[in-house]
């Protein structure tokens, strides 16, 4: 009898693999043996749409930080030790470092906040480490699940497989992260007023499965790029409208005004008639 592997060790189907003999970051290794190379394309396409879909409205736009593949540095005692999040948000920070310049990492004994959110995107090899099945990284730091919950206390741990369409979203619960119930591949940080889920459609022309966020009416928040398209529709569809309405408008006084023509000509012509009888029409 064959056993069944767990997920994190199955390969993605072949449909969404590259071919083969085309070598991914994942096949070969780079210039430093400890570094993968530089995201794929789903993970660069993917942390941008959950920074423009992000909308925190108990929190200044101006004291939010989003990182994106970005060294967060988490341990003074050992400065050179450094996790990489997909995706994560800090609120209560200034936008720019200093108020005045983009950030080349996330320093956490200079800024002194946690992230509110990690996002982790699962790729090949990293599931068991995404998901705190590794007691300790080959190079003998801490694991990301452990660096989330126990270092940086992260509120909220989300790691979403692509591959799968799966999400996990981790609370942190007395000091320990507790799976979460999913319902229709969304759930509810109830802390930051916001929603995380699962959404089919198209982003930068890719139409596939993406996290984004939504709001308290359960919609999808949009895009700017998405609001002002949908404005731009809106608009359209008032200026149709209004010239459907002017149009009808035209009709309708052009009707009364053949209507009061014809009346017009009844009056004129009854009076011709009552003239022609010795009737003068003005004595009626």
């Amino acid at each position: 009898m064959t056993t069944a592997r767990p997920f994190y060790e199955q390969q993605p189907e072949l449909s969404v693999l590259p071919q083969k003999d085309w070598p991914t970051m994942y096949d070969l290794p780079s210039e430093d043996p400890e570094e993968s190379g530089l995201p794929d394309e789903f993970h660069n396409l993917q942390p941008q749409l959950l920074s423009a879909t992000l909308r925190l409205t108990a929190v200044a736009k101006d004291q939010i930080f989003t990182g994106t593949d970005l060294n967060l540095y988490y341990d003074l005692d050992h400065p050179t030790w450094y996790k990489r999040p997909d995706w994560f948000v800090v609120t209560g920070v200034p936008r720019l470092y200093a108020g005045q310049d983009l950030r080349l990492s996330y320093v956490i004994w200079d800024e002194q906040v946690s992230p509110a959110v990690v996002v982790e995107l699962i790729s090949p090899g990293t599931a068991m480490s995404d998901l705190g099945e590794l007691q300790r990284e080959p190079n003998g730091t801490p694991t990301k699940w452990q660096v989330y919950e126990e270092i940086l206390q992260v509120p909220y741990y989300v790691i979403f497989d692509r591959y799968q369409d799966r999400l996990w979203v981790f609370k942190l619960v007395d000091g320990q992260y507790q799976a979460q119930d999913m319902r229709n591949f969304r759930y509810w940080l109830a802390d930051l007023g916001i929603g995380l889920g699962v959404w089919q459609g198209a982003f930068e022309g890719i139409t596939r499965s993406w996290l984004r966020w939504y709001d308290t009416d359960g919609e999808w928040i949009l895009t700017e790029t998405e609001y002002e398209r949908q404005r731009a529709d809106q608009e359209l569809e008032q200026r149709l409208a209004a010239e459907e309405r002017a149009k009808i408008a035209a009709l309708r006084a052009e009707d009364e005004r053949q209507q009061r023509l014809q009346a017009d000509q009844r009056a004129e012509q009854l009076a011709e008639r009552l003239r022609k009888l010795g009737i003068d029409p003005n004595d009626l």
